[in-house]
């Protein structure tokens, strides 16, 4: 291997993707599931310049002939470059979360600031916080060892401004989970989440809803590997602009789009058609229910009930939704289960498909069963779309239309290139 990944588990990494777009080099992972793998590894010297991840960070910087400012301060090493057989070790990651931070206008200068987390990207996240004038910081662990204070001491520091999570909380696979009642912090400015995977956690989720401002840890992601890839080819590039298209063209191309709306509303056509103009892979959930049920869906509703599909649709919603590059077709009722939109809305936005009720198609659904029961059902989910829409899609005119408009409304919404 002449450029890669090394670490303890990769099978959620985005780094091939993203150093390959840098250009100039094949990226490699490489997973070394024990430090006795890792140790020989670094050994050998087998390589020009690789990143290091979780749980290597320190044994890097342990291992290096040389360090960088950044590493030495903090005492973590996430870039390893191999000059005639000397290790030089360079921690790239205070790099990506300051620009991060500044990409959105986030200040630390003078502010009350919890880092929620005490391992290696915790004292990469702290030290840029001191550097840049923060007030006071606070790291927040289970057990409040070593300094930190626990969760339930955090939840009493109301004067808390910035909030920046560097644990694994809702992290995939274990999506959903959030270590904090954002309530408990009247005064709180912004958060931050160094967890790249979902785009938006359960944190991020939470602080959206309170109006908080929130940003993922995939740009710190995308940049902390642009400036590795300084280190790796020694040339000067144009890192700004660099982090900042890498970073746009990778969330498209990742980015789920999630389609909501009535029975007959045109989920399904308009997904299909936008999912081939887009060049994403096209799910349709009540497809994926009959597959798992080993039935047809109106055979669901007559053996097992209407419980028992919102059941298996709620399964197939926690599985689809941690994928990527997908065009999700949901069924009508798929609002009614809570936890549902959240899920959708982890990895990319959610469309609403709108049509009027007199051209919505009836036929072979099971609660469809004439004019008046739309009319009530429409009245029933409509709030419910409109609380978990991004974006909302008429379907009145011909269905190119829809899939047009469907493609704009997402190019606005999934995370647009200022």
């Amino acid at each position: 291997m002449e450029y890669g990944l090394i670490g303890g588990k990769l099978g959620h990494s985005y780094s091939k993707e993203i150093h390959e777009k840098i250009g100039g080099y094949v990226y490699e992972l490489l997973e070394l599931p024990t430090e006795s793998e890792a140790r020989a590894f670094l050994q050998a010297k087998a390589f020009k310049a690789i990143n290091v991840t979780i749980p290597y960070k320190r044994l890097a910087f342990e291992m290096c002939d040389e360090l960088g400012p950044a590493a030495e301060a903090i005492g973590a090493v996430n870039t390893v470059v191999n000059r005639g057989g000397r290790l030089y070790g360079y921690n790239t990651d205070y790099a990506g979360f300051s620009w991060l931070a500044r990409r959105h206008n986030v200040s630390f200068a003078g502010k009350s600031v919890l880092i929620l987390g005490t391992g290696g990207t915790s004292r990469t996240v702290e030290a840029v916080c001191r550097d840049a004038g923060a007030a006071t910081v606070y790291k927040v662990s289970r057990s409040g060892k070593d300094g930190a204070l626990t969760y339930e001491q955090a939840a009493r520091r109301q004067d808390t401004q910035v909030i920046i999570n560097t644990s694994p909380a809702g992290m995939y696979p274990e999506v959903g989970r959030c270590l904090v009642d954002l309530a408990a912090y009247p005064h709180l400015e912004a958060v931050l989440d160094a967890v790249y995977n979902p785009f938006r956690t359960e944190l991020l989720l939470r602080a959206a809803e309170r109006g908080v401002p929130a940003w993922c840890g995939f740009e710190m992601l995308v940049a902390q590997a642009v400036y590795a890839a300084v280190y790796f080819t020694g040339s000067e590039l144009d890192k700004n602009e660099l982090i900042r298209q890498i970073h746009h063209d990778l969330r498209r191309d990742l980015s789920n789009i999630s389609i909501i709306g009535m029975p007959g509303c045109g989920k399904s056509t308009v997904g299909r058609a936008l999912a081939e103009q887009l060049g994403k892979t096209y799910v349709d959930l009540d497809e994926w229910v009959e597959a798992h049920a080993g039935m047809p869906i109106p055979d669901i509703f007559a053996r097992e009930g209407e419980a028992a599909f919102r059941r298996y649709e709620a399964e197939a919603v926690a599985s689809v939704s941690r994928e990527h590059g997908q065009v999700i077709a949901c069924g009508g009722g798929v609002i009614k289960t809570p936890g549902n939109a959240r899920l959708l809305r982890q990895n990319g936005p959610v469309l609403w498909v709108r049509r009027p009720l007199q051209h919505l198609a009836t036929g072979g659904r099971p609660l469809s069963t004439g004019p008046a029961a739309l009319r009530r059902m429409e009245a029933e989910r409509e709030p419910a779309y409109r609380a978990a829409a991004d974006a909302v899609v008429d379907n009145t005119a011909r269905p190119e239309d829809a899939v047009r408009a469907a493609a704009e409304a997402f190019e606005k919404v999934f995370d647009p290139l200022d």
